[in-house]
Order: structure tokens, then C-alpha cells, then sequence
């Protein structure tokens, strides 16, 4: 390192060029790196969707769903398989281990589900694997600005518009109304001529054609031939003729005993903006787009669109954009990134009174950064808050190394050095220590880098752009600090060093650690007292997975009673429309009737007893509150809008995970066992005050009215089951026979139905006519017996086994940790069945998961640390010394937890891992320095004494910068900032306690593991009761620098010199020392307090007054008791002298 150094001094041209190529690399980098909220996750989940039309639950779930499961089963590296069976269609999800790759299996899953044995009635099943590009970026609504506007065609021409626009792959609407040519038929008119639907839909089939024919040669030419019959207007198809009249003769067309017209399809999804019509629009983005710039090139294209002439009738809203989230959450962060440079060169000036070094500092960080970039690029990196927030985290650690360079060198010119040789010298000194400093930190990383899950796939990104910024500024501190230090800055004119040595700040720690290590028991047990205190504040502060996002986004969800009809959930849409009208946080909302609202795909299932309101907030900067502690606020007016339904709101997550949500599965073999078990939880979670909302999936049971064939009478009628069912499905639902293309290029869809009058009600299905095969119209009330009854809308199966899903929120006054406690506890005293099982699920499994993966990444960061420094000391003795830095951290992070009501989430752990590597780079600093004092000549004693004085100024600013710049993370300023909040709190914490305790602790610890001090409370006792403490007398016999010196000398009246050998044995114990001559004899400080108080252990020696002398020559001077005490205390009062100046 040092001939880096040494190079970067001798030629700065060189490195100034080298300066310049990193900055026009990181620019170009910086400007080529994508923007994203967060890093792509790639989860390895993936789905088969089976449909199976008009299949009740249970039929989907016995014919569809386990055959697939047991198909599925089997696949390598599959972690759990669950499903969700509803009417139609049935969804099988498979998750894997995260070490498996979807891509590695596709095939497997495919060739699987295509070998599986289905009913003849179920479709293709479809394969889906997760992918976030799938999600909409941006959702927006349009509504018409005229009452004339003909929105449903506008929208459809927008539509084309916007799909041209870069990045953008896909468009939904949602409350467009189609046109259809809507056929309505009567029941009356077709039994009078002898017709059923089925003849309708079999003639508008065979009347609309076209279709390939033969190869026909004209001359030398072959010419393909095509029939072609199309329908292109209603009139042609009200003018198709069904049969013919057999006693008029007169041909029946289809106007005669059906309705034709063009509608809107049946309405069965009302969507609103602000009370007003709308349609909404999703937006999905290309896989691997810039979603920053997909978000930026949308709105400015729409804009431009909406001020042509053609589209001036539409207004739109937007209601939710991640792609300008993701600026400004990238903004805060990045404004905290800016702030904590600011503060690291204040404090450095604060520290060294010198504007030049603050702009030495000024250069070091944006440079770091800018290399930090270009490393960001190579390794195809997204800029999102994770890596940001690594920058950010990095900001004050980027200022360590260079800091304690500079402040070195300074040193170093306070010492009257040139200022090449101040910058060399002062640089060499400190890189071993730096460089070790920065390799533990990075090491720490080494864990998390390896994590799987989708911690490991937020974090990585993070941890690598942490160790990028750390190599460059080590890069930096070695290089670019040393060559512009040994140019701009100058030995100061005054004694600055002699000025510092004297100054009050390095007397306090000079005097603080005289008594540390004079009073170890009690430093011992301070600090014990304060770990275990720290240890069970951590335990109390309770945990959550992630911190909650404030998106200034969130959704209400309105669940009236299955069966609820699409009016009457429109109406209590309304209700609680007026109630957000009042108030002035919310921007707009959107609500769609007929809705589930699942996620943020908005739609979901058709659901004419469900609605969802989106609602969106104004910016967080214009508000006082959070988005969940306004749910908080409207809560109680919400319910009190639609008491009939069952109101749950939630604020949108870009992560995915469900804030203040806590879910878990029970399954069981016997669904009976099963359903009294769900039940009962029901019950007394409902009875819990702790939750805002309580659900399972057992509870969605949906009305239906169940017909039972009579066998016999079906037989008679010449029906088959199957064929009645067929006919009731078919009059009931309405079919889609055909579609017409119109001369101005118009497609319409043809759907037949039958007019409400004959299937609005169960007494007219009753009437509702079947015909066989003679022609016979038999009523379906001969046919079959009807009986009302309920059917669960969806069956859950989990392991294949049936499962019921619990879903329970709970207020922001409760954290995760909390009511997990409270569930488990409830369920444990329950007593549940032992052959029902239970299995968390959403936010409490990934935190359990992580926790696992978490904890063993902060041991094997605590080793990999250990095994750096004992590499760089080659030493196993003083990287043991160093590592009781880490425990301090805790003392810290307890408070800071509690006292900012934070609890323990996944960032938070994070912060406590990266704290594994940043707390003991003081301690690094320290020890490496004090073992330099010793090899100067220093005694260990001194040598102690005088690392800590010259270390915590180093010391102290590095902290202190790592802390402020950390502190506008910390505080929440902006958007984004509140998934690397809790980190901020716990290194900032953390750092406090650990900085504070390792200038106190680890100077006592270190001298416990040193032989010269190990027993440094050692004590002289005279006869007459006196106490000399041991080091007193030895700075006896050491020069003003501590140094030994090379001949010692006892004072005394007239005595002679001690050989060397002689007072070598005056420092070991009493029966060895010389100084049993003298009626001295050696205790432990913890005696001496016993023999104070009159129970002492020490007995005094029965000696004469005077001994026979030996000088150099085996001879010493006699020396009465009078003359030694008179000795020791010139001593003392020397030493005393010595430590003043």
C-alpha cells in the first residue's frame, strides 16, 4: 500500500488523469444505469390455471384440481404446493426452494400438466411464472369532459395511440362498455314454431362462413377458391330465416321471435372517478425497461395526445404512477446521501479548523461515489433505494478512511514535517489499519450476499454497492488524499500538536482512562449491567417483516353478504364516496363496483357483492400523517357509511408484502374436523380487540339454487342429466354464437340470451322450457326438484389437503412480533386437534425465513471479521481484543429501538450486521496503534494511555461522521426512505454506544491480554499501612515520552546505581523483588479496598531497619524506611510533573 502511495505523491499528473478518466466513466455510467423502485426480484414461484366452465367448486377441486396436484407433486426442488379451486377454473401454485430456478424446471412443469388426465369440459391448462413486469407501473382513469363524448370509442382509439409508445407492452381497460349485437329471445314465439335456442345459434353459425375450397385450373393458371357468407349488419341478421310457417307457408326469421339490436355487453362492473364515469387504464411495462423512464415518456405521450383535437373530450387522472415514485423516493435518498456528505465535512472542520481539509473531503466523497457508479454499471445494476440507500449508508463510512488519513497527516505537520513527507509518512502509518478496517466491513457483507429469499434478492444489490463505495474510498484515502494533502496543505504556524496534547478534550480521556484501567471489576460490571439491559430491550421492541411504504396509495374493500346484487353494492359505494369527500388529504379515488380488488391488479374476479375504492393521497410532503395512520383516522366513518358490509382497508406496497396483515393456513384431512376447528378460531379472534378486521376463506359461501334431476322423469322425457344441465347453462348464461364485421370495419360480437322475464327468478326457471329430441317442451319443475343452498365460492387446499385461509389486521398501535404472540397463544390454548395443522404464511413466514437466513449471516460476519483481523495483526490475541466491540452495539440499538418505537424488521437486522463491520474499525484504529507505540519503545501502560489520547480524536470524527450522515435517513425526510429508516436508527444507535464504550472497555480488556499489565493494579504496601500503586513507580523509570529508558535509577540520599538485572526484578512479584529489602510487599488493588476497611489479606515483613548495601559491583547504599518513603514520594510528585506538561 504504501508504494501506492508513495507513486500517487510522486506523480500527480498521472493520478489527476486517472481522476479524470474514473469521473467521465462514472458519468457515462450514471447516465446508462436504470431506475427502479427496487431490485428485480426473481421469486421462484409459478402457477397452473385450469379452467373448467360452469364446474361447481367441488367438481373443479375432485376432477381438475387434485389430479394436477398429484401430477405436480413430485417435481425436484418444490417446496410446497396449494391451490385454489372456484367456480370454473382452478389455480395450482408451486413454490420452490430459492436455489431453484423457474426456468430450470418450465419444462418439467409442462410436459407434467400436459400428461395430466382431465374431464372432457376443461380447457388447456396454462402455465405462469412470477414476473414483476407483469404488475401495472401506472394506473390512470379517463373520464369524458363532455356529456356528447363518446368515451367507449375514444378510449379504444387512445388505446392503439399509447400502445406505440416506447416501453409500454400492454394496455387494460376496465369499464369500457363494448358493443355487442344482443339477440333476446321469447320463450312464447320459439315453442309456437317449434324452435329452441340451439336452432338459432346453429343457423347464425351456418350463415356466417367463410372457408377455404378447392384448387380449380382456368387455362394455365391454378386458382384457390373461398366461400364466403358474412353477416354485416343487423340486418342481415334480423333477416335470417329459421323456418318456415306450416300453415302460412311464410318463412320465420329470427326479428320474429327474437329482439336484435346493437347494446353494451350486461353491465357487471360500475367504474367511477370522483363520482363520475370512468374507464381505467393499466399500464404494464416491457420486461426489463427503465421503469423511470417508461413512467416519464407515458405521461408526456398521453399529454400530447390529450391536446389533439380528437381527444379533447377526455380528462384523466392518475391514480397511481410507481415510475414517479421511484423518482422521488430515489430524490430522498439521494438528498440524504447529499446531506450526510455535507455533515461529514462539517464535523470535519469542526475537528481540525482548517477549510482545507473539508474540501480535501469534498473531493474524496463525489469521487468514491463516482467509482462506485461506474462498478454499479458493469455489474448491471439498477439505480433503485436499495443501492441507493447502500450509497447512503456508505456516505459517512466513505469519509473513514480518508479522515483518518487526513487527520494523520495533519499530525504529521504539527510535528514540523515537509509536506511530502508528512503525506507519506502519515498515510503509511495508518494503512495497514484502514485497509483492515475496510476489508472486515466488507467482509460483514460477504454473508448477505449469499442469502437466498427475497431478502437475499433486495439486499445483495445492496451490500455489493456498500463494498463498492468502501474499495473506492480506500482507493481514495491511499491515493488521491496523500497527493493533494502533500500539495494543499501546510504545517501549521502555531504548536498545534502541544496545543492538542494540553487541551481539556485529550485530558479527559487521558484522566477517563487512568481509571479505567485503575477500576476494571467496576468497568466490567457496568457494562455487563448495561448488556443485559440492552439484551432484553431488544427482546421487547417486538418485529415486523418490512417496514410499511407510504405511497401515498391505498385501497378500501367492501364485502356485502354473497348474493348481494351489483345496486346494492353500488349504493353503499356511494355512502362512503361522501365520507372521502371531506377530507382533504385525498387527491382522488376510483371506485370500481363488482370487484374483488385483488392486489393491485385492479378488476380482480367479477364480484357483483364486492367493490374496491382506490384511493390516492396528496404527496406526503403536503400531509401530516402517514397513509396507515390515516386509515386509522377514517376508519370508524367508513364502517359507519356501509354498516351492512364488511369493510378492510390496506395501503399499497411496491415490495408486496401485506403491512399490519397477519395470515396463516390450517388444513386438515377431514373437512368436517376441519370446518368446527375454522370455525371456532373464528369466533375468538373476532372477540379480540387487537384486530381491525378478521376473515377465512371458509366464511365465502355464495347462494345458489340447486337443482336435483329426477332420473326417472328425465328418462321418460327422453333427457339425459347431462343435456338438461347443458340447456339450463346455456339459457341461463346466454352463448356467444357469432361475430359480425360491418362495412365501416366494426366488430361486433353475437351473444343469444333469453329475455329476463323467463330466468329472473327461481318460479320462472321453474317454467323455463326444455326440448327433447320429438320435439317436446317439457318445464324444468317436471325435470328436477329445486332446493335453495349454499356452495363455498372458492376450497383452499394446502399440501394437498383442504385448508382454511385466516387473514387477521390488526391496528398500527401493534406490530408483527406482537400479534404473533397473541395468535400463537390462542391457538395453543385452544388445544387444536393434533391432526389439523396449522402454517403461517405472508409477512410471518418471509420474517421467520429471513430471521433464520439473518442470524446466520451475523455469525458467519462475526467470524469472517475475526478471520480478517487475525490475518492482518497475525494474531489471534488482538482480533479477540477487538471483537469485544461488538456486544457494545447492542447497549445502543435497545435504546435507539425503544425510544423511536421502532420495531425489529429485516433492514433493521441488516443495520445490525453491517454494525459487525463498522464498530470495530475503532477498535482497529486503536489496538494497531498502541501495538505501534510498544514497538517505538513505548511500555504498554503508556503506550495504552497514549493510543487512546492520540486515536479518539480520529476516532470520534469518523464516528461522528458515519452518524450524521446517516441522520436524514434516520429522521424519514421524503419518500422511500422508510424501508432504510430502521437500518439508519440501528447503526446510528449502535454506533453511539459501541464508539463511547470501545474508548473505555477496550483499553481495559487490552490490557488484561498484555503481560506487562495484566496485573497493573498491583500495589506497594509499607509496614506503616502506605499504598504505592505499581505504574506509579514504574513511570519512575520511563522518559518524558514513556519510552524505558536505557539506566535506571533508585533515588536516595547518596545511593548508587541498581544494576539492570536488579531492577528488571523490581517489577516481578514480592518474594522476587528487591524491594523486600525494604519491607515492601506487592497486592492487587481488589485487596487493597478488603485491608481499608481492616480485613486485610496483606501481611506486613518483620525486617531491621538497615541491610547490608550492594552497588554495581554486588553492593547497594543502605536505606532506612524514613529515606524510601521520602523517595516515593518524589517519585509521585515527579510523575505528577511529568503528566502536566
Amino acid at each position: 500500500m504504501r508504494h501506492l502511495t508513495g507513486f500517487s505523491i510522486k506523480r500527480p499528473v498521472f493520478t489527476l488523469v486517472t481522476m479524470t478518466l474514473f469521473i467521465i466513466l462514472g458519468f457515462v455510467s450514471l447516465t446508462n444505469i436504470p431506475l427502479k423502485l427496487i431490485p428485480d426480484i426473481d421469486a421462484p414461484m409459478a402457477a397452473v390455471v385450469t379452467s373448467y366452465n360452469d364446474a361447481s367448486p367441488e367438481e373443479v377441486v375432485d376432477r381438475v384440481t387434485k389430479p394436477m396436484e398429484d401430477s405436480l407433486s413430485t417435481i425436484s426442488g418444490l417446496n410446497n404446493i396449494s391451490s385454489i379451486s372456484m367456480e370454473g377454473s382452478s389455480m395450482t401454485i408451486l413454490e420452490f426452494s430459492w436455489t431453484t430456478s423457474i426456468d430450470d424446471v418450465e419444462n418439467d412443469i409442462i410436459s407434467r400438466m400436459n400428461q395430466t388426465a382431465l374431464p372432457s369440459g376443461a380447457g388447456d391448462p396454462q402455465f405462469l411464472k412470477f414476473d414483476p413486469s407483469q404488475f401495472p407501473i401506472i394506473q390512470l382513469s379517463l373520464s369524458a369532459g363532455t356529456e356528447d363524448a363518446d368515451l367507449n370509442s375514444l378510449v379504444q382509439e387512445l388505446e392503439s395511440d399509447l400502445l406505440r409508445i416506447e416501453g409500454v407492452a400492454t394496455i387494460d381497460l376496465l369499464g369500457d362498455a363494448v358493443d355487442e349485437i344482443a339477440i333476446t329471445l321469447d320463450q312464447d314465439e320459439l315453442e309456437a314454431y317449434g324452435l329452441d335456442h340451439t336452432d338459432v345459434i346453429q343457423v347464425l353459425q351456418t350463415h356466417n362462413v367463410t372457408a377455404p375450397g378447392g384448387v380449380v385450373t382456368d387455362g394455365d393458371t391454378d386458382i384457390s377458391t373461398r366461400v364466403l357468407f358474412e353477416l354485416g349488419s343487423v340486418e342481415d341478421v334480423e333477416n335470417i330465416v329459421l323456418t318456415v310457417d306450416t300453415e302460412s307457408g311464410d318463412d320465420i326469421t329470427l326479428a320474429d321471435v327474437a329482439n336484435v339490436e346493437i347494446a353494451p355487453e350486461p353491465i357487471d362492473v360500475i367504474t367511477q372517478t370522483n363520482q363520475e364515469d370512468a374507464i381505467l387504464v393499466s399500464v404494464q411495462q416491457q420486461a426489463d425497461a427503465n421503469t423511470s423512464q417508461v413512467s416519464r415518456d407515458f405521461r408526456d405521450g398521453l399529454d400530447e395526445l390529450l391536446e389533439e383535437e380528437q381527444y379533447s373530450d377526455i380528462d384523466s387522472d392518475i391514480l397511481f404512477d410507481q415510475g414517479n415514485y421511484v423518482d422521488r423516493a430515489i430524490s430522498s435518498v439521494g438528498i440524504a446521501l447529499l446531506g450526510g456528505g455535507i455533515i461529514a465535512m462539517l464535523v470535519l472542520f469542526a475537528f481540525l479548523r482548517s477549510f482545507k481539509t473539508p474540501l480535501l473531503i469534498g473531493i474524496a466523497i463525489p469521487f468514491s461515489v463516482i467509482v462506485t457508479f461506474v462498478l454499479l454499471y458493469f455489474s448491471n445494476f439498477s439505480l433503485n433505494i436499495m443501492t441507493l440507500g447502500g450509497l447512503a449508508l456508505g456516505i459517512g463510512m466513505l469519509v473513514d478512511n480518508s479522515i483518518v488519513v487526513i487527520e494523520n497527516i495533519y499530525r504529521h505537520l504539527a510535528m514540523k514535517k515537509e509536506p511530502k513527507q508528512a503525506a507519506y509518512e502519515g498515510t503509511k502509518e495508518v494503512a495497514t489499519a484502514i485497509t483492515a478496517s475496510t476489508l472486515t466491513t466488507i467482509s460483514v457483507f460477504l454473508p448477505v450476499v449469499f442469502i437466498s429469499g427475497i431478502v437475499g434478492n433486495l439486499f445483495r444489490e445492496f451490500a455489493l454497492t456498500v463494498s463498492f463505495s468502501l474499495v473506492a474510498s480506500l482507493f481514495v484515502a491511499l491515493t488521491i488524499v496523500p497527493m493533494l494533502a502533500s500539495r494543499w496543505l501546510k504545517a501549521p504556524t502555531e504548536a498545534v500538536e502541544e496545543k492538542r496534547r494540553d487541551s481539556r478534550f485529550i485530558g479527559f480521556f487521558d484522566s477517563s482512562t487512568r481509571w479505567a484501567l485503575k477500576n476494571r471489576l467496576i468497568v466490567f460490571l457496568i457494562t455487563f449491567v448495561l448488556l443485559i439491559a440492552g439484551v432484553f430491550g431488544v427482546s421487547r421492541v417486538g418485529t415486523e417483516f418490512m417496514p410499511a411504504t407510504d405511497e401515498s396509495f391505498f385501497q378500501i374493500e367492501v364485502e356485502n353478504e354473497a348474493g348481494t346484487t351489483l345496486e346494492v353494492t353500488y349504493e353503499d359505494v356511494q355512502e362512503i364516496e361522501l365520507i372521502l369527500d371531506d377530507y382533504a388529504e385525498i387527491e382522488h379515488y376510483t371506485a370500481i363496483t363488482g370487484s374483488s380488488g385483488s392486489g393491485m391488479q385492479m378488476g380482480g374476479g367479477s364480484t357483483a357483492h364486492e367493490a374496491v375504492i382506490y384511493v390516492t393521497l396528496v404527496p406526503i410532503a403536503d400531509r401530516d400523517t402517514s397513509a396507515m395512520a390515516f386509515i386509522d383516522t377514517i376508519r370508524r366513518d367508513v364502517e359507519r357509511a356501509a354498516p351492512d358490509a364488511d369493510i378492510s382497508m390496506q395501503v399499497e406496497d411496491s415490495l408486496g408484502t401485506d403491512p399490519n396483515t397477519f395470515t396463516f393456513d390450517i388444513s386438515d384431512s377431514n373437512p368436517e374436523r376441519l370446518e368446527e376447528v375454522a370455525h371456532d378460531l373464528l369466533e375468538e379472534f373476532n372477540e379480540m380487540n387487537e384486530f381491525t378486521d378478521v376473515t377465512n376463506s371458509l366464511e365465502e359461501t355464495i347462494p345458489e339454487l340447486q337443482l336435483t334431476i329426477d332420473d326417472e322423469a328425465a328418462r321418460e322425457a327422453g333427457l339425459t342429466p347431462a343435456a338438461i344441465a347443458e340447456a339450463v347453462n346455456e339459457k341461463t348464461g346466454g352463448v356467444f354464437a357469432t361475430q359480425v364485421v360491418t362495412a365501416e370495419n366494426d366488430i361486433y360480437e353475437v351473444h343469444v340470451r333469453y329475455d329476463d322475464e323467463y330466468i329472473d327468478s327461481s318460479e320462472a326457471l321453474e317454467e323455463l322450457l326444455i326440448r327433447n329430441n320429438e320435439g317436446e317442451y317439457i318445464a324444468l319443475s317436471d325435470l328436477a326438484d329445486f332446493d335453495e343452498g349454499t356452495s363455498p365460492e372458492t376450497i383452499n387446499r394446502a399440501n394437498q389437503e383442504q385448508a382454511v385461509q385466516f387473514s387477521l389486521t390488526f391496528g398500527t398501535d401493534y406490530n408483527l412480533g406482537e400479534i404473533n404472540e397473541l395468535v400463537v397463544e390462542t391457538i395453543d390454548d385452544y388445544e387444536m386437534p393434533d391432526e389439523t395443522t396449522i402454517s403461517y404464511t405472508g409477512d410471518q413466514q418471509l420474517l421467520e425465513d429471513a430471521l433464520s437466513d439473518l442470524t446466520l449471516a451475523l455469525i458467519l460476519a462475526i467470524v469472517f471479521v475475526y478471520l480478517v483481523l487475525a490475518a492482518q495483526f497475525e494474531s489471534l490475541r488482538y482480533p479477540f481484543v477487538i471483537m469485544f466491540t461488538v456486544p457494545l452495539v447492542i447497549i445502543g440499538v435497545a435504546i435507539g429501538l425503544t425510544v423511536t418505537l421502532t420495531p425489529i424488521s429485516v433492514t433493521a437486522f441488516i443495520g445490525l450486521i453491517v454494525l459487525v463491520g463498522i464498530v470495530v474499525n475503532n477498535a482497529i484504529v486503536l489496538v494497531d496503534y498502541i501495538n505501534q507505540r510498544k514497538e517505538a519503545g513505548y511500555r504498554s501502560y503508556e503506550a495504552i494511555i497514549e493510543g487512546v489520547k492520540d486515536r479518539a480524536r480520529p476516532i470520534l470524527m469518523t464516528a461522528l461522521t458515519t452518524i450524521l450522515g446517516l441522520v436524514p435517513l434516520a429522521l424519514g425526510i421524503g419518500e422511500g426512505t422508510e424501508i432504510q429508516q430502521p437500518m439508519a436508527i440501528t447503526v446510528i444507535s449502535g454506533m453511539i454506544s459501541s464508539t463511547f464504550l470501545t474508548l473505555i472497555l477496550i483499553p481495559v480488556i487490552y490490557s488484561l491480554f498484555d503481560k506487562d499489565t495484566r496485573f497493573i493494579n498491583r500495589k506497594y504496601m509499607m509496614p506503616d499501612g502506605q499504598r504505592i500503586p505499581a505504574y506509579l513507580l514504574e513511570d519512575k523509570y520511563t522518559d518524558e515520552q514513556g519510552r524505558a529508558r536505557q539506566h535506571y535509577e533508585l533515588p536516595s540520599n547518596g545511593s548508587e546505581n541498581l544494576s539492570e538485572p536488579q531492577l528488571s526484578e523490581f517489577y516481578k512479584e514480592a518474594d522476587e523483588s528487591p524491594f523486600n529489602e525494604y519491607d515492601l510487599e506487592v497486592v492487587d488493588s481488589e485487596k487493597l479496598e478488603d485491608s481499608q476497611k481492616g480485613d486485610s489479606e496483606v501481611e506486613e515483613v518483620e525486617t531491621s531497619d538497615t541491610h547490608a548495601p550492594v552497588n554495581n559491583e554486588d553492593n547497594i547504599s543502605e536505606m532506612s524506611k524514613e529515606d524510601l518513603l521520602h523517595a516515593l514520594e518524589e517519585i509521585i510528585e515527579k510523575n505528577k510533573n511529568n503528566r502536566d506538561k
